[in-house]
């Protein structure tokens, strides 16, 4: 990458040249490399592994009349971040945190080979984080001559649905990856609790570990009352799991269920739906496309199938966006 002709960028964490141009800065720093130009336009070429903390530093300019320090744009904000969005989507969710990108820098996401199946594809994603993949050759200004894309922001809410294994919790992380705050909605059992099992526990530690390290986890099975206080992102993963600990609560794995086990059942989706409309912050559910023409052999079986459909319908209804995944590639639904 090549810099008013001036300086190429390579790695970001050596740097660029040894003795800039002058009038140019470069500085090596934990996000990457940092090059400011004689017009004072920034620009930073991220690291992959760019920190989620905020850097430590005086954000203020002393006044020269002896007044109250005036407010000026942090140093290590950003006009024009570049991030290799195949190697490491979630730096860009990281600089966010880090303050390095403000809503009004211009992230540029490249990278894009055969680990990504299209070139739509790419466009895709980075449109999801808010970023622009430009194509080689392409001129661009720092500071940027264009407003950065917009991304989807709370009160939004996203619907995936897919069968077993079909990539829809990736995407459902795929989509936060660029966000500074994220709360894991798992509804599942606890990995160290008695309902949890040896593929349960892996299937956990194996989601764990591709999160973001800054993002927080809740594990409850009240879904309702974590996202009535949810703020910035939320990945609701999953209903289903939710669903099947709220017919155990109710009685509806019994044999025999309780009278009103139903009517119990439908309150508390007619919370969870109420919530979900109300919800401030961007949330992102995963949930299962149940069924497909099988018959469940048992009757609890075809309760659970019923009304995880109902579920399905209703929170649909109320989201911006559902999503449908199979074999790891996802269809807009309209």
């Amino acid at each position: 990458m090549t810099v008013d002709d001036a300086l190429t960028l390579r790695d970001p964490g050596t740097g660029a040249v040894s003795s800039p141009p002058p009038g140019y800065t470069v500085e090596v720093t934990s996000y990457g490399t940092r090059v400011e130009g004689p017009g004072g336009g920034r620009l930073l070429l991220a690291r992959p592994d760019a920190p989620a903390d905020p850097p430590a530093g005086d954000d203020t300019d002393a006044g020269t009349d002896g007044t109250e320090p005036a407010p000026r744009r942090p140093w290590h904000q950003v006009d024009v971040a570049i991030v290799d969005a195949v190697e490491s989507p979630a730096a860009i969710g990281a600089l966010r945190r880090a303050g390095v990108v403000a809503k009004t820098t211009a992230v540029l996401a490249v990278g894009g080979d055969h680990r990504v199946h299209s070139p739509a594809e790419f466009d895709r994603r980075a449109r999801l984080w808010g970023a622009s993949a430009p194509f080689d050759g392409q001129e661009l200004w720092c500071p940027p001559s264009a407003w950065p894309p917009e991304r989807a922001q709370g009160p939004h809410r996203v619907l995936i649905t897919g069968g077993a294994r079909s990539g829809k919790s990736a995407e459902a992380e795929r989509r936060l990856l660029g966000e500074s705050e994220v709360t894991y909605l798992a509804t599942g059992p606890s990995p160290g609790g008695d309902k949890a099992d040896d593929s349960w526990v892996r299937r956990v530690e194996q989601h764990r570990a591709r999160r973001p390290s800054w993002w927080k986890t809740e594990e409850s099975p009240d879904a309702a009352a974590v996202l009535r206080d949810a703020r910035g992102a939320v990945l609701f993963d999953c209903v289903g799991t939710w669903l099947a600990d709220a017919m155990e609560t109710c009685g509806l794995w019994q044999e025999r269920p309780p009278a009103g086990a139903e009517e119990e059942l439908a309150a508390r989706l007619d919370e969870l739906v109420e919530v979900w409309r109300r919800c401030p912050a961007y949330l992102v559910a995963v949930t299962n496309e149940v069924g497909s023409g099988v018959v469940p052999p048992t009757v609890s079986g075809g309760l659970f199938r019923d009304w995880l459909g109902r579920a399905n319908q209703l929170l649909a209804a109320e989201s911006e966006e559902v999503v449908l995944a199979t074999a790891g590639r996802v269809v807009e639904l309209h």
